[in-house]
C-alpha cells in the first residue's frame, strides 16, 4: 500500500479536498473560460493533469482529474499495478453499502434550475449539444434491484436532455417501463470519487449492484463502506457533488453526434428523453467534466474492463501477472497481457480468451512474466524478440467488434492476436541480459 497524501480515511471526501491532495499536479485556470469548445483546449493541452477552472459561468469545473493510472493508485493507496486485482475482487465479492440518514448535496435543494445555465460543456464543434459526460445513473427496478452505470446526456433545453442507452441494464429498465407507457425514475450523479467511478463502468451480470462493487471497493481501500442516502426511495452516494432527480419517458429524440473514446464522431440515432425535475448540490460545488477521447475517459472506460480480460485468460492460463488496454490503442481496442506459460499453446488459447473477455477487443499481445507491460518499449521489444508472424500469429476474420472502431464495417472486424511469449524448450536463448 502506498501512504496517501491527504486524510481521506476520516469523514466524506468531496472533490474539492481530492484536488487538494493532488497538490502541485493541479493546473488551476483563474480567470473565466467558455463551456462552449473553449474548455476543451485547456484540457487538451493539459491532458494528463487535472485542470481546475475557477469561472465557467459562475461554476468551479474539474477535468482530467484521474487522467493517469498513477494518480488513481494514489488516490486509492495502491500501486497501479495492483489495480486490476483490487478491482476484480471487487466484483467477484460485492459487499453490502451503508443506509446513512444525511448528505452535503441535501443542503441545496431546487426546482428552479436550467441545464442551459449549468457549466456544461460543448465539447466539440460538431457535438450535438452541451454533454453530461461524467453522470452516472441510478435506478431501481420492481424487484429492489439498484443499478449504477455511466450514460452521455445531451442537453436540448432547460430540463431536457437525451439520454444514450446501450442495450444493457438501464436500458432493460427503462424498455420495461417503456412498454407499458410508463416513465422510469432515475437520479443522474455529477462529481464522484474514483472508486466510485470505476464500480459505474464495470460489466456485471443483472442483479449484481454496482453500488455493492463501490462498496467492496471502499472497505478493501479505506476500511469502510459506501454510504449512500436515499432520494425520494432510490439510494445516492453521499460522496457526490451534484444530485439530479429525473425520469426516463418512453418518448425517443435524436441524441449526436458525439465524440466518443476514439476521438471520432458516434452518429446521431434516436435515443430516449430525459426529464430533470430537481437539483441537489453540495455547498461550493466543482462539476467534472470529463473530456470524450482525453486520457481520463480512457481510464474511466478501460480500466474497469482489464478486469474482465484478467478473469477471462486464468480460466485458460493459471498463471496470469496484469493486463493492461493499451493508451494507444484508446483502451479499449488493444491490450497487452502478461503470463506465464506452463504448455506450449498457452500464448494462443490467452489471446482467444482475451477476445472473449473484451469483445470489443481488436488486438492484444501476449508476453511473458518479465516484460514490463506498461513499457510499451518493452513490449516491442518482446515482439521483436520472440515474435514470427508464420507461426506467432493469430487472425480471426469478420469478428463481432467495437462499433466505436471507424475502420470496422457494420462492427465486423478482423481480430489479431500476438503471442510474443518464449518456447519452453530453449527459453535461455531468449533471456535479456541483466547484471
Amino acid at each position: 500500500m502506498l501512504k496517501r497524501s491527504w486524510s481521506i480515511l476520516y469523514g466524506d471526501v468531496m472533490l474539492r479536498e481530492i484536488i487538494e491532495g493532488f497538490g502541485d499536479d493541479v493546473i488551476i485556470i483563474d480567470k473565466s473560460v467558455r463551456k462552449e469548445l473553449e474548455i476543451t483546449r485547456y484540457l487538451m493541452r493539459y491532458r494528463d493533469q487535472p485542470v481546475l477552472f475557477e469561472d465557467v459561468d459562475g461554476w468551479q469545473v474539474v477535468g482530467n482529474l484521474w487522467s493517469t493510472r498513477d494518480r488513481i493508485g494514489k488516490y486509492l493507496g495502491i500501486r497501479k499495478e495492483e489495480i486490476v486485482h483490487v478491482l476484480a475482487s471487487s466484483m467477484e465479492h460485492p459487499r453490502p453499502y451503508k443506509i446513512v440518514k444525511s448528505a452535503a448535496f441535501l443542503k441545496n435543494s431546487t426546482k428552479d434550475f436550467s441545464l442551459l445555465e449549468l457549466p456544461i460543456p460543448r465539447y466539440f464543434p460538431k457535438d450535438g449539444g452541451q454533454y453530461f459526460t461524467s453522470a452516472m445513473v441510478i435506478a431501481k427496478d420492481e424487484e429492489g434491484f439498484v443499478n449504477l452505470s455511466f450514460h452521455r446526456m445531451m442537453v436540448i433545453d432547460k430540463k431536457q436532455a437525451a439520454i444514450r442507452l446501450v442495450p444493457r441494464h438501464l436500458y432493460s429498465m427503462w424498455k420495461d417501463k417503456a412498454e407499458k407507457g410508463e416513465e422510469l425514475d432515475v437520479r443522474v450523479i455529477v462529481g464522484n470519487p474514483i472508486y466510485l467511478l470505476l464500480a459505474g463502468a464495470t460489466s456485471v451480470a443483472y442483479g449484481v449492484s454496482e453500488l455493492e462493487i463501490a462498496s467492496a471497493l471502499s472497505e478493501k481501500v479505506f476500511g469502510k463502506p459506501l454510504e449512500v442516502v436515499k432520494v425520494n426511495g432510490i439510494p445516492v452516494p453521499i460522496e457526490t457533488e451534484f444530485v439530479f432527480e429525473a425520469k426516463i419517458l418512453p418518448e425517443l429524440t435524436e441524441e449526436g453526434p458525439f465524440v466518443d473514446i476514439t476521438g471520432t464522431y458516434d452518429y446521431v440515432r434516436k435515443q430516449p428523453l430525459m426529464i430533470f425535475e430537481k437539483m441537489h448540490h453540495v455547498d461550493n460545488p466543482i462539476f467534472h467534466a470529463l473530456l470524450p477521447g482525453g486520457y481520463e475517459h480512457y481510464m474511466l472506460m478501460g480500466l474497469p474492463k482489464e478486469p474482465q480480460i484478467y478473469a477471462s485468460v486464468k480460466r485458460v492460463v493459471p498463471k496470469v501477472h496484469g493486463v493492461r488496454l493499451t493508451e494507444g490503442g484508446c483502451m479499449w481496442l488493444h491490450a497487452v497481457v502478461s503470463i506465464t506459460k506452463q504448455h506450449d499453446g498457452d500464448g494462443k488459447n490467452a489471446i482467444l480468451a482475451a477476445f472473449s473477455g473484451h469483445p470489443s477487443l481488436k488486438h492484444v499481445v501476449v508476453v511473458d512474466e518479465d516484460v514490463n507491460i506498461y513499457d510499451d518499449r518493452e513490449v516491442e521489444w518482446a515482439i521483436a524478440t520472440r515474435f514470427q508472424a508464420d507461426k506467432d500469429l493469430v487472425i480471426i476474420p469478420n469478428a463481432r467488434g467495437s462499433s466505436l472502431d471507424p475502420s470496422a464495417k457494420k462492427s465486423l472486424t478482423a481480430k489479431w492476436g500476438i503471442d510474443a511469449t518464449k518456447p519452453l524448450d530453449g527459453k535461455e536463448e531468449f533471456e535479456k541480459a541483466r547484471i
